[in-house]
């Protein structure tokens, strides 16, 4: 493999910009398939599951290679979805360089911010594509402009179009100053033609606004453009543009309509000319113990340094997707995981085609392959030798939502248990919890929708039905003033009996307390035996497990034991235990206890525009807005919510904003809930003691 003609590359984009349209026309005229599908109907090539075909959604990453010329690409296609951004995420940490797609009426939406950001993390270069040029108002200087203030790259166009809107016909390279047309039933023949009278004016402003700007980088291209416009060589251009993206300073836009079959061609041209090979690539590990930061070199000959990206499950076991940095793979070869220190047998390698493979015995570094017969999670290293290296891991963004889960029928329990252990693997934002106080299952994810394709998968895939709830609240009881106890408990019953007694005050523990409850020991002179002491703060803690308000736990309460009194034969730690429990419960009501309910922070970011709405919308869940800023076109706004008012938000914050809006959650802490609420609480549980459901 000549891995200077290699290209590992990405497409990302917000979701409907036409990614997977795209790529199923690069595997067309690549000659990889030799019929075009599309995403809406019989499904594209790259949206191989059911699920996907269905909705008309890219869910998962796929995999696939292509030979474009003399270089091979291997193309990721990644979701534009918010709820599978961690599919964008791991495909970016292991790509050299990706195309950024862009809709040429919406231009630079939310989630294009949010693809910015990922690709600037690890520092991928990327070209940018302005598609759906033949629909109603596309406007792709617009869209550069948008490229230029919203993420703060230096785009400039290449192409100018011939037409707009359902005029669009092709475009004018402004690099060989031709134009370009897409003949035949799927735009396959590209035909070079002059370029057109009416658009000659245009196209030599364009052209001097891109060789402008490219002589910033490059002190040839200044001088020869300064002294003669007209004498500047395509080579140089292709040139210093090339050096310039890898440096992750320029970036070069593209014109398409993907749908129409037209400026394909030219994107895959460009793909080759300016994205780097591995060879330009720089990748970099950490050496274990000392973690010096040191340069990986794609040479077959070193050692093997590999990660694995992404692990899915295949008909014959797990299947690793994996970015070999340095060394090569063999098949039947074994290599040790360098979080585990353990030694992995490689049983197959092979090259990925959506859901379609090819047996390989080897793979070299550069190139991205799957995996069969190891055992790993996602971001792990592997290296042929242990200790050696880590590679950067990948970011995993922390789940917003939750929701209780259960199997519908009781023969499914084991069905679900291996279901969600298999998703779990999968996705790293797919978490799996236990409730100890509701005894529930609950999945966490980074949406209704994520979790909702799990649910229907764990359905299709495993054949298990389940209910799907909100998850309970755990509400709080806590006391909202002091109350005296003096409590004696004593049984007799023939023989030895039982007696303690106890005095002492129920207090409130203040709120920056790091403890939720506290119990004080001032009984002096021998009052209680001092072997007492433990089976009477033994018996509060068993009284705060359920309280006597509605059955939640008490938080925020401080027991002091100030005195008391025993028997020689009837006192036992049984005893003081019991008498423990009854003091909690006679004496707990007199504290005016109230419930209390978790509250979230909580941060958004939406398009500065729909500020007001989101704010408002925040204040009609009870929120508390406790900061706003503005950051260009993007507001982000902090603030408190309860956590029972957050369930559904994931899908309202989306509809206020037009698909933009995002957020994410976190614990901040328990405060009180109103009266009315409260009372609604009380008389719910008290319903359901009734009913014998607690």
């Amino acid at each position: 493999m000549n891995l200077a003609n290699l290209r590992n590359i990405g497409i990302s984009a917000h979701i409907d910009s036409g990614k997977t349209t795209l790529s199923e026309r690069i595997l067309f005229y690549a000659g990889r398939v030799h019929r075009l599908r599309e995403v809406h109907g019989e499904g594209a090539t790259m949206d191989h599951m059911d699920l996907e075909r269905e909705r008309g959604i890219t869910i998962t990453s796929a995999a696939t290679s292509v030979d474009w010329n003399e270089a091979t690409i291997n193309l990721i296609d990644t979701p534009g979805h918010v709820d599978f951004t961690v599919e964008v995420e791991r495909s970016l940490r292991v790509i050299d360089g990706a195309v950024l797609m862009l809709c040429a009426v919406g231009g630079v939406q939310a989630q294009s911010l949010t693809i910015d950001r990922q690709m600037k993390r690890y520092r991928v270069p990327r070209l940018a594509l302005v598609n759906k040029m033949d629909r109603t108002g596309a406007d792709p200087h617009g869209v550069t402009e948008q490229l230029r203030e919203k993420l703060g790259c230096d785009a400039v166009m290449m192409q100018i179009p011939i037409g707009y809107e359902a005029d669009f016909r092709g475009v004018v390279d402004l690099v060989s100053q031709r134009a370009l047309y897409f003949d035949g039933p799927n735009g396959e023949r590209v035909r070079t033609e002059p370029i057109p009278a009416e658009l000659s004016a245009e196209a030599h402003e364009a052209r001097h606004h891109m060789l402008e700007s490219l002589s910033m980088y490059s002190d040839e291209l200044m001088k020869v453009f300064l002294e003669e416009e007209d004498e500047v060589s395509e080579s140089l251009i292709h040139k210093v543009a090339a050096k310039a993206v890898r440096q992750l300073k320029f970036t070069p836009v593209f014109l398409t309509s993907a749908f129409r079959n037209k400026g394909v061609q030219p994107l895959l041209d460009a793909v080759v000319r300016y994205l780097p090979s591995p060879l330009d690539a720089r990748a970099t590990a950490f050496s274990h113990g000392t973690q010096q930061k040191f340069l990986l070199h794609p040479d077959p000959d070193e050692p093997t340094v590999a990660m694995a990206f992404k692990i899915a499950e295949d008909p014959y076991g797990a299947l690793t997707f994996m970015r070999i940095y340095q060394g090569r793979l063999v098949k039947g070869g074994t290599y040790f995981n360098q979080r585990t220190g353990r030694k992995e047998r490689i049983s197959r390698i092979v090259r990925m085609h959506a859901d379609q493979r090819e047996d390989i015995d080897e793979t070299m570094a550069g190139d991205i392959v799957a995996v069969l017969g190891i055992d790993c999670v996602s971001g792990d290293t592997f290296a042929s030798e242990y200790p050696y290296c880590t590679l950067q891991s990948i970011y995993v963004p922390e789940p917003v939502i939750n929701m209780a889960i259960a199997p519908a029928a009781r023969d499914g329990s084991d069905r679900l248990a291996k279901a969600l252990s298999r998703f779990r693997r999968e996705d790293p934002t797919f978490r799996v919890t236990n409730d100890p106080e509701t005894g529930e299952t609950l999945i966490a994810g980074m949406g209704e929708l994520h979790l909702g394709i799990y649910v229907q998968r764990m359905r299709r895939e495993f054949g298990v039905r389940v209910e799907v709830g909100r998850p309970k609240v755990n509400y709080r009881e806590a006391p909202t003033r002091p109350a005296k106890f003096n409590v004696r408990h004593r049984k007799q019953t023939g023989g030895s009996g039982q007696y303690a007694h106890i005095i002492g005050t129920l207090g409130i523990l203040s709120e920056d307390a790091d403890e939720t409850f506290l119990f004080e020991d001032n009984v002096t002179g021998g009052r209680i035996p001092k072997e007492y002491i433990p089976a009477v703060e033994k018996g509060f803690r068993r009284g705060i497990v359920k309280g006597p308000v509605a059955g939640y736990p008490v938080v925020g309460l401080q027991v002091t034991l100030d005195d008391g009194s025993f028997h020689e034969v009837d006192s036992s730690e049984m005893a003081f235990s019991i008498c423990a429990m009854t003091a909690m419960r006679e004496t707990f009501p007199k504290t005016k206890p109230v419930l209390l309910e978790p509250a979230m922070k909580i941060e958004i970011e939406c398009p500065s525009h729909f500020q007001g709405t989101v704010v408002g919308n925040l204040t009609a869940r009870r929120g508390m807005v406790t900061g706003t800023e503005i950051l260009g076109p993007v507001a982000r706004i902090e603030g408190e919510v309860p956590l029972a008012e957050t369930f559904g938000y994931s899908t309202d914050l989306r509809s206020m904003t037009q698909g933009q809006g995002t957020f994410t959650m976190e614990f901040a802490r328990y405060q009180r809930l109103p009266p009315n609420l409260a009372e609604e609480i009380i008389a719910q549980r008290k319903k359901a003691e009734l009913a014998g459901t607690l």
